[in-house]
């Protein structure tokens, strides 16, 4: 257990520049305030002390604003950054060298029974705000970009960026060698163009429909 403690210490040192002394990052680094609660209340879980696991975890969440559920099955070196408003969910499963930014959530869809949140597996990293969501996994050394929503599985080392989330690179080589950051995926803008496009067609519709009535009247005549 102490080990697992000095290696939580040791990881932010090698992820973070900022970390100048052990002083410092063990009273003012949130991220590993949360963890090292997770652990104690993840302990207690696994011995069916339900409540009080739960009470550790909410009296966390409320120091640290990082909410980890204490059944979610956490790995070694685990390092959250900022950590603000990220949430992980009962039963994510999170392998050793994971990074997470701030506002990152590995949930569930809300259909799901029984294992219904992410696997994460070893060396990935999860960027700002990213939405991991349902029983899927994240294979070995992917990132998942900033912002982006997943809800399928990810080959290993993949980057997966964009709403849904897509794999933009693999294995080192980019899937789609013309995507720049300015053509990802935009789900509104998409339904803007079809509602653009339903009303060019009534438009054309309607002015068949007036040119059939002024037709009809001068036949009349």
């Amino acid at each position: 257990m102490l080990k697992t403690l000095k290696e939580d210490i040791e990881v932010i040192f090698e992820q973070d520049p900022a970390a100048r002394s052990y002083l410092e990052v063990i009273l003012t680094y949130s991220g590993l305030h949360a963890i090292w609660a997770h652990r104690i209340a993840h302990a207690l879980y696994k011995r069916k002390f339900y409540f009080l696991a739960r009470l550790i975890s909410q009296i966390s969440r409320f120091f640290t604003g990082i909410e980890i559920h204490p059944g979610a099955k956490i790995g070694r070196r685990f390092f959250i950054d900022h950590g603000m408003g990220v949430v992980i969910g009962e039963t994510c499963e999170i392998g050793d060298n994971v990074t997470v930014y701030q506002g990152v959530t590995l949930g569930g869809t809300g259909k799901e029974k029984g294992k219904r949140h992410p696997t994460i597996k070893d060396n990935c990293l999860i960027a700002t705000g990213a939405k991991v969501l349902g029983s899927i996994t994240i294979g070995e050394n992917s990132k998942i970009g900033a912002g982006s929503v997943v809800l399928k599985d990810v080959p290993p080392n993949s980057t997966v960026v964009g709403i849904p989330g897509r794999v933009v690179v693999q294995n080192g080589v980019r899937v789609n060698k013309d995507l720049n950051h300015c053509d990802l995926p935009d789900p509104i803008a998409d339904r803007f163009k079809e509602l653009e496009a339903e009303i060019e067609q009534l438009k054309t519709q309607l002015e068949e429909l007036k040119k059939g009535t002024v037709n009809h009247e001068h036949s009349s005549v």
